[in-house]
C-alpha cells in the first residue's frame, strides 16, 4: 500500500514520465515502510518479553524472599528449641536431683510414644502429666491428692534419714491391718536398723475407755519393730496439749508433713505434702508438747531382792509367856 500510494504521487509529480524512478521510488518506500512496520513489531515484541522477565523476576524475587524467611525462621525456632532442651539439660545437671533418672524418664516416655498402643500412650501422658503437676507443687512447697496416698507414706520413710514422728488417730485405725501397713512398718524397721532413724509414734484417743487391748497390743507391736510408741488420752491431757483428734500428720526430718485430712465419716479424704518452714515447725512444736504431755507405759516394777543381812533373834520375853 505504501508502494502503490508513492508510485501514484510520483506519476502525478513526474512530468518527464520516467517510470525508472517511479518503480525504484515505490519499491524503496514500501520495503522502508516494511522494515519501519517490522521494526515496530520488533520493539513491542521485545517490550513485551522484558516485561515478562521482569514480573518473572519479581515473582522469583518474591518466592526466594518468602522461601528465605520460612527458612531463618525454622531455622531461629530448631536453635531456639535446642537452647531451651540444653538449658533445660544444664538445670537438671546443676541441680542435686539425679539427672540420670531424668533421662531415662524421658527416653522411656519417648519409647512409649513410638511403640505404643493408643491406650498405653493415652496412660503415659495421664502419669507423666501428673508426675509433672507433683513436681511443680513440690516445687511451691505443697501438694496433695485425693484419699490417704500409701505410696508417698512408703517412699517418704525409705526417704528419711534422721527422724520420724507420727500421730494417729481413730482415722487411720484400720490401716494397722492393711498390706501397706505391713510395707510401712517394713519400711520403717530398715530405716531404724540401717539408718539409725529415730521413729516416735502417739496413738490419740479422745477417752480413757477407748484404750482397749487391741489397742495396746497394736502399740506393742510397733514397739517389736524398734519404734518407740505411745498412747495417749486426749481428755486426761493439759489443755496446752490437747489437739484436734482427727488430725493426723507424720514430721520427717523436720522438713515435710505428710498429713490427711478425713472426711464426714471420719475416713481418709485427702492427703497433703506440705515443705513451709513455718507450718512444718508448727507440727514438729506440736508433737513435742504432745510427747512430752504422754507418760510412757510404765514396766512392772521389779520385786525387791531379798536382804542378805543376818535376821537378829531377839529374846522371846519371859513376862509373855504363858
Amino acid at each position: 500500500m505504501a508502494g502503490a500510494a508513492a508510485f501514484l504521487v510520483t506519476s502525478a509529480l513526474n512530468m518527464d514520465n520516467d517510470s525508472q524512478w517511479q518503480w525504484t521510488m515505490s519499491i524503496l518506500l514500501g520495503c522502508a515502510t516494511l522494515i519501519l512496520q517490522l521494526l515496530v513489531d520488533f520493539g513491542e515484541r521485545l517490550e513485551a518479553v522484558q516485561e515478562n522477565q521482569k514480573r518473572r523476576m519479581r515473582d522469583m524475587k518474591d518466592s526466594l524472599s518468602s522461601h528465605h524467611l520460612e527458612m531463618r525462621a525454622a531455622v531461629d525456632e530448631s536453635f531456639a528449641k535446642i537452647n531451651a532442651a540444653t538449658e533445660l539439660y544444664s538445670k537438671v545437671d546443676g541441680s542435686v536431683l539425679r539427672s540420670d533418672e531424668v533421662t531415662r524418664l524421658v527416653l522411656g516416655y519417648t519409647k512409649v510414644g513410638e511403640q505404643g498402643a493408643d491406650l498405653v500412650k493415652a496412660f503415659a501422658e495421664e502419669e507423666l502429666g501428673r508426675l509433672a503437676l507433683l513436681m511443680e507443687n513440690l516445687g511451691n512447697g505443697t501438694a496433695d491428692c485425693p484419699g490417704e496416698n500409701h505410696e508417698w507414706l512408703i517412699d517418704l520413710t525409705k526417704c528419711v534419714k534422721r527422724t520420724l514422728y507420727a500421730t494417729s488417730t481413730s482415722v487411720d485405725r484400720d490401716f494397722w491391718s492393711s498390706e501397706p501397713a505391713r510395707r510401712y512398718l517394713a519400711a520403717q524397721e530398715v530405716a531404724i536398723k540401717t539408718r539409725r532413724v529415730q521413729i516416735r509414734r502417739v496413738f490419740l484417743v479422745d477417752e480413757e475407755s477407748e484404750v482397749t487391748p487391741s489397742l495396746r497390743q497394736l502399740c506393742e507391736r510397733h514397739k517389736k519393730f524398734g519404734i518407740n510408741a505411745r498412747i495417749a488420752v486426749r481428755s486426761l491431757l493439759e489443755p496446752t496439749a490437747q489437739m484436734n483428734s482427727l488430725n493426723d500428720f507424720i514430721v520427717l526430718d523436720g522438713e515435710l508433713s505428710y498429713e490427711t485430712e478425713p472426711d464426714i465419716r471420719v475416713m481418709p479424704a485427702k492427703t497433703t505434702l506440705k515443705m513451709t518452714r513455718e507450718h512444718v515447725a508448727e507440727r514438729v512444736h506440736r508433737f513435742d508438747v504432745l510427747w512430752e504431755a504422754t507418760e510412757p507405759d510404765r514396766a512392772p516394777e521389779p520385786e525387791p531382792e531379798p536382804d542378805d543381812r543376818r535376821t537378829v533373834t531377839r529374846p522371846a520375853d519371859p513376862l509373855r509367856q504363858p
